[in-house]
């Protein structure tokens, strides 16, 4: 009699295993086994408006996003990985508007400029352009909810970042 429990042991350990070797997370990301290490300058908020403390918000951001999503040891400088930039854009504008012509919607928007280097395969370096926004009613006062909407813009844009580095899309 041939016993079906066998089965799930063999695939938590092919999955693990492969996870061991650096080839596969449960994230989706992509990362040889020979990359060991990330590192990621500062961001400097280099838009027209500039929220003060968003330059260390993103930074400090996207580097726990990947010690959280990988296994690779943080470096100041000089990572297998590395990731530098600058934030180009946080605006405020006008989206949607009423029947009498007022301003019903309003949209955040922040966008950054990603350079990333990967020591092990160059083909995967890039320099990119990522923008993501948020939209409010325009009755709210922006002070009010401007901390909420960028933690949220920041988290979209770490994830486009991490996948577009990690998970080749």
């Amino acid at each position: 009699m041939h016993s079906t429990r066998k089965h799930p042991i063999w695939f938590i350990c092919i999955i693990f295993l492969l996870q061991a070797c650096g080839m596969y997370s449960f994230t989706g990301a992509s990362i040889s086994p020979e990359v060991k290490s990330i590192s990621i300058d500062f961001f400097p908020n280099q838009a027209e408006v500039v929220n003060p403390t968003l330059s260390q918000t993103f930074t400090e951001g996207l580097k726990d996003h990947f010690l959280q999503q990988t296994n690779l040891i943080l470096k100041r400088d000089e990572g297998d990985l590395h990731f530098e930039g600058e934030i180009v854009q946080y605006s405020i504008k006008p989206v949607a508007s009423t029947a009498e012509q007022n301003t019903s919607q309003n949209r955040l928007t922040i966008a950054v400029r990603v350079r990333f280097y990967n020591k092990f395969d160059e083909d995967k370096n890039f320099d990119t352009r990522f923008s993501r926004f948020a939209d409010f009613p325009s009755s709210q006062n922006i002070a009010s909810i401007e901390e909420e909407l960028v933690a949220e813009i920041v988290q979209e844009l770490e994830e486009n970042i991490f996948n577009k580095a990690l998970v080749n899309w």
